[in-house]
C-alpha cells in the first residue's frame, strides 16, 4: 500500500545522506517528499522509487540558502500528510570567518539553521495535533570541535557553530516533546563519503549513517553519533552541562575577584 506510513519530507535528496534516506523511507513504505536544487537529479530519484516501491514521491526544488525557498519548504513541511520531516540538506561553507563573504555566511546560516527551524516549527503543530511524527536533523560531529584550532581540521567557524545549534535546537526541542507521541532526534556523523566529502580513509557510508539514525528512531536516542560504539561520551557531555549551568549563580566566582 503506497504511503502506509505518511509522507517523508527530506532535505538535501539529490545525492548522498539525503539520496539513502529517500531509499531507505521508500522501501519502508514513506510517500515522499524530495527536496534539492538539482531538479533533474530529484526527477530521477522519484521515478526510480515511485516504480520499484509504489509510493507517491514529490519533487520540489528549493535552494536551501534562499529564503523565500526555504519558507516554501517550510510551508509543504506543514502539510497534513507529513508524519517525517528530515533535514538534511548541507553545504561546507569553509574558510577563515573574516575572509568569507558575508553573502555568502548568510546563506550558509539559512541553510543550516533557518531552513531546518522554520520547516520543524511549520510541521510540529500538525503532528502533534495528529498523534505521530518525528523530525530527523543531520548535524556533525565537528558541533563539538569548537576547542580545537584549524589543522588538520578545517576553518569552520560558521559551520561547527550552525552545527552545534542544530544539536543544541534538537535535544532541547526533545525535551520540550517528552510526554507526547512526536519525537526529535540530531544525527552527529563524522566524516562521510558523499559528493560534499569525497571519500577519505576511515569514512563511513552514507548507507551506515542513515542505517544508525533510523536505528536510533526507533530506540527513541535524540543524539545519534553512528560510529560511537558506547554512551559514555554522550552521559559526560551531559554531565559538563550540568556542570557549567552550576554558574548560574548571584555570586561572582572568587576567581574572578582578583585582579
Amino acid at each position: 500500500m503506497a504511503g502506509s506510513r505518511g509522507t517523508a519530507l527530506v532535505t538535501g535528496t539529490s545525492a548522498g545522506i539525503g539520496a539513502v534516506y529517500a531509499r531507505r523511507l521508500a522501501a519502508l513504505g514513506y510517500d515522499l517528499v524530495l527536496v534539492a536544487r538539482r531538479e533533474e537529479r530529484l526527477k530521477a530519484l522519484a521515478a526510480e522509487l515511485t516504480a520499484a516501491h509504489g509510493i507517491r514521491a514529490e519533487v520540489l526544488r528549493a535552494d536551501l540558502t534562499v529564503h523565500a525557498d526555504l519558507l516554501r519548504v517550510a510551508a509543504r513541511a506543514a502539510g497534513e500528510d507529513l508524519t517525517l520531516l528530515i533535514n538534511n540538506a548541507g553545504v561546507g561553507g569553509y574558510g577563515p570567518f573574516a575572509q568569507v563573504e558575508p553573502a555568502a555566511l548568510e546563506g550558509l546560516a539559512n541553510l543550516h539553521m533557518m531552513a531546518p527551524m522554520l520547516a520543524t516549527r511549520a510541521a510540529l503543530p500538525g503532528m502533534l495535533a495528529r498523534g505521530k511524527g518525528a523530525v530527523i536533523n543531520v548535524a556533525s560531529l565537528l558541533a563539538f570541535s569548537g576547542a580545537m584550532p584549524p589543522g588538520p581540521l578545517p576553518h569552520r567557524a560558521t559551520y561547527a557553530g550552525a552545527k552545534a545549534f542544530l544539536v543544541h535546537f534538537t535535544r532541547t526541542l526533545a525535551g520540550e516533546l517528552r510526554g507526547t507521541p512526536v519525537v526529535a532526534q540530531v544525527v552527529c556523523p563524522g566524516m562521510t563519503f558523499t559528493e560534499f566529502n569525497g571519500g577519505y580513509p576511515g569514512t563511513m557510508s552514507p548507507e551506515d549513517v542513515v542505517t544508525a539514525s533510523l536505528v536510533a528512531l526507533e530506540r527513541g536516542e535524540t543524539v545519534c553519533v553512528p560510529g560511537l560504539e558506547a554512551a559514555e561520551a554522550l552521559t559526560a557531555l551531559e554531565k559538563a552541562e550540568a556542570g557549567l549551568l552550576r554558574g548560574a549563580t548571584h555570586a561572582l566566582a572568587e576567581r574572578y575577584r582578583t585582579a
